[in-house]
């Protein structure tokens, strides 16, 4: 699933156990500009450095999955849980309108490389 907004909040990471660590961060997602959604995504373990270079205020495309769990609590009742967790993000700068993310990469690498082969 891909998402594009703009960074809204970042948020610290968080060791949660010695061996899984997670960084949340929010995105201002507008569909209908008069009503802009703030949605909470998190990257984990190695992913949460993908945060470092981004800044509030920038507009970014990001690929993520949804997950749930259902976890019974010590009553017997059922409890449902569900998590955004992105893992790839993108400034929409180095995006092609219209064009997958990686599809936009590729060309991007390929029209490097023909610059770079021009004689002037």
């Amino acid at each position: 699933m891909e998402i594009q907004g703009i960074i809204y909040e970042i948020f610290n990471k968080q060791q949660i156990t010695d061996s899984f660590a997670k960084r949340e961060f929010v995105i201002k997602y507008a569909e209908n500009p008069d009503y802009p959604e703030h949605i909470k995504m998190e990257f984990i373990q190695d992913k949460c450095d993908l945060l470092d270079s981004y800044d509030i205020g920038q507009e970014v495309v990001v690929q993520l999955n949804v997950k749930g769990r259902k976890w019974t609590d010590p009553q017997g009742v059922d409890k449902y849980f569900n998590t955004l967790q992105a893992w790839k993000i993108s400034s929409v700068a180095n995006s092609i309108p219209g064009v997958p993310q990686e599809q936009a990469a590729q060309a991007g690498e390929i029209s490097e490389g023909i610059i770079d082969d021009l004689p002037f």
